[in-house]
């Protein structure tokens, strides 16, 4: 017992001391718990009292930096980088003991600290530090603030993509030591690629090589990817690959881990779970990592000292983000190539228009594989266009073809086939037998369905139809417009009974098959990669997917078949793939002869001499027809701009959700679409963000929706 606890034994001694005690603590229980401090006559910090916060306000008009005070006590906290909370919105007459107060608390980052602030008033100061954690450096900041001026938005909602949302338990845990840079990994399969081993050697010596790969079809791609990352990091740098789905990052995740062990790299997608995938892009951040493998958020992963950023299948559509300010992977990429003076890898086994067009421009060099290499990779690809199908009596009374019979039937023998089919689902749209005239209902021009093969019903309002006529030709004979991937299955599996038949789409995505013999019917994008490779593949029904009334329908039919053609075996191993499409199209071509490049120039070119994208800069405006036609008036555009409609924007369908820029419904939107020439980009899209601004600021009319380079133009 102490000395002090002996004296408060004596009689009398200490009680108004304790009484006093006794006395502040029933008045602090009886007081509310109070509200974030507001530091009313706290002192300020001794030295740079005034930090520059970023507020997390999305509005163009806010796109700005306020100033706050800082407290002494949160000084040693308050460091630029760090997530804040600051009261906002309160106006500048709510001032007591020289603070200002009131307004709501909102989130922020610090952005800097200052000696004094350009504001002649008083400043609210900061009400806590969320975290000392610095997760915006100077490198993320800048990139941030190019992709928002790229793409006429805010900082605040690049900042919300860039930067995951924050995880106490994550952040409480330390990162891991960084490893010791690998060894220069062997070339391996790159050999197959002339320039292939110098990529590589450029990569390990320090260089920043720029190369637009087209990928041999094959499993290879992955370790090929995982190679390139290692010759990065031998180099001591680091490296980022984005991938459009989390079957793609675990396929390039065990390829990395094969080639340098565990912990040299950090995974990042959604699946992860949001605390793993905290703690994984902590260590990023800290620079315990200098690795990075990803989904479309890892495009803005804080890779220290990056030397690499690749982007595989930058035609997926998953690489543009649906939340302002609308971003694409590739271009991010391609602006952290240029300020960071890193390299740069666009693979894929196809080739975009997109593409393409850094090759043309010099700004990238080609990545190929001679004729002999692909000739060994490649399976052989044959056609059936609509002259076979009419005179083949397989095709007229099962939908397929003899010719694509005989391929399950030899495929099967050896191992997996694959079937793609355009839709999912069961029911099949119809479509008039001689002119193929989309079958729709009198009433309201709905499709016509046969869900259960006999009777037609409007698929929107549900009327029957008893005595359907085709108005382009009078025709009374249906035929399946496209039948979905369970009712593809389903007839596969009563012609080969003892053959098992999986599914794979939106619903239920497989990653892999097991070697052996069976048929897997699958949507685009949601093809399992067999082992072994398939022995054969069908695509089905290609005419609906080159037919869609869109200016990319070739090049996606094309990048969905190769994507889906790579996994089968090479001709040197009886790899056969059969197309059901008319011979004579551009992207059927282009499949047969395994081109994708020279189908992308082609297109390039056509796009030139047409003034589309990307060879032009075109932005959207969509809206209500009186707020479009009111922010164009009021938009000061470059000279050289050329508006184009506006035109009525189809509503959602019925019966679907609701998706990004469909109207909602009972309304009528328009679309609007502003294209300049190439160069005046940035104009463009600084005239487009200060008439957005502008009308927010005063907050009148209905709001319009603007997109930089829609992937979406009709």
């Amino acid at each position: 017992m102490s000395s002090d606890d002996e004296r408060s034994d004596e009689p009398g001694s200490g009680a108004p001391e304790q009484l006093a005690l006794i006395r502040e603590t029933v008045r602090r229980a009886k007081v509310p718990r109070a509200k974030p401090r507001t530091w009313r006559g706290a002192a300020l910090a001794g030295k740079l009292p005034v930090a520059r916060v970023l507020v997390n306000k999305g509005a163009l008009h806010l796109d700005q930096y306020f100033d706050y005070a800082v407290p002494e006590e949160l000084d040693a906290d308050a460091q630029p980088g760090v997530r804040v909370r600051v009261r906002f919105g309160a106006g500048g007459r709510q001032v007591r003991g020289g603070r200002r107060e009131g307004g709501g608390l909102i989130d922020g980052f610090l952005i800097e600290r200052r000696e004094s602030s350009d504001y002649q008033g008083a400043l609210a100061a900061l009400a806590y530090v969320v975290s000392p954690e610095r997760v915006l450096g100077p490198e993320l900041l800048e990139l941030s603030r190019a992709v928002a001026d790229r793409y006429a938005g805010s900082l605040a909602d690049v900042l919300q993509l860039a930067v995951p949302p924050r995880n106490g338990r994550a952040e409480g845990k330390p990162s891991p030591a960084p490893l010791p840079p690998p060894p220069a990994p062997a070339p391996g399969t790159w050999e197959r690629y002339a320039q292939g081993p110098g990529f590589l050697r450029a990569l390990a010596e320090g260089g920043a090589p720029r190369a637009v790969w087209t990928a041999l079809p094959g499993p290879h791609w992955p370790e090929e990817i995982a190679r390139a990352m290692a010759a990065t990091l031998a180099s001591g740098r680091g490296a980022l690959v984005v991938v459009p789905d989390g079957r793609s990052a675990g396929r390039v995740d065990a390829a990395l881990t094969a080639v340098l062990g565990g912990g040299h790299h950090a995974l990042l997608t959604a699946d992860s779970g949001p605390e793993k995938r905290y703690r994984q892009w902590l260590a990023v951040a800290r620079g315990s990592v200098r690795a990075v493998v990803g989904t479309r958020a890892a495009m803005f992963a804080p890779v220290a000292d990056l030397g690499l950023v690749a982007l595989w299948d930058d035609g997926d559509s998953s690489h543009s983000d649906d939340n302002a300010p609308f971003p694409h992977v590739r271009e991010v990429l391609e602006l952290r190539a240029a300020h960071g003076r890193c390299a740069f890898l666009l693979g894929g086994t196809s080739c975009t228009v997109e593409a393409a067009q850094l090759v043309e421009s010099g700004w990238a060099l080609p990545l190929r594989a001679d004729r002999d290499q692909l000739r060994i990779a490649a399976p052989l690809v044959r056609t059936v266009g609509d002259g076979e199908l009419a005179r083949d009596g397989a095709a007229r009374s099962a939908r397929l073809p003899s010719l694509a019979w005989q391929t399950v039937r030899d495929g099967l023998r050896s191992g997996p086939v694959l079937v793609q089919v355009p839709r999912r689902g069961y029911a099949p749209r119809l479509a008039c037998e001689r002119c193929r005239e989309p079958a729709r209902c009198r009433h309201c021009a709905g499709p016509l369905q046969a869900p259960d093969q006999q009777d037609l019903v409007c698929a929107w309002c549900g009327r029957a139809e008893t005595a359907w006529s085709c108005a382009a030709c009078g025709g009374v004979r249906l035929r399946a417009q496209i039948v979905g991937a369970r009712r593809t299955a389903e007839e596969l599996g009563r012609a080969f009974p003892a053959v098992p038949v999986r599914t794979s789409g939106r619903d239920h995505v497989l990653d892999s098959v097991p070697d052996g013999p069976a048929l897997v019917v699958s949507t685009p994008g949601a093809e399992p990669v067999a082992e072994g490779g398939y022995a054969a593949a069908l695509l089905l029904d290609g005419w609906a997917m080159v037919g869609r009334p869109d200016l990319r329908a070739g090049e996606e039919a094309l990048r969905r078949w190769t994507a889906a053609a790579a996994l089968v075996r090479g001709q040197p191993d009886g790899g056969t793939v059969v197309i059901v499409a008319e011979p004579t199209l551009r992207p059927v071509q282009a499949l047969v002869r395994w081109d994708p490049v020279g189908h992308a120039r082609r297109e390039l070119a056509e796009r030139a001499e047409l003034g589309f994208p990307p060879v032009s800069r075109m932005a959207s405006v969509t809206g209500p027809p009186e707020a479009v036609a009111a922010y164009l008036a009021g938009a000061e555009l470059p000279p050289e701009a050329e508006v184009l409609g506006p035109v009525p924007v189809p509503g959602a369908t019925p019966g679907r959700p609701r998706r990004q820029g469909d109207a909602p419904p009972g309304e009528t939107w328009e679309r609007a679409l502003v294209r300049v020439p190439p160069g005046r980009g940035a104009a463009l899209a600084s005239a487009l963000k200060a008439a957005q601004a502008a009308r927010t600021a005063r907050s009148t009319g209905d709001p319009v929706r603007i997109r930089i380079d829609p992937p979406d133009i009709g």
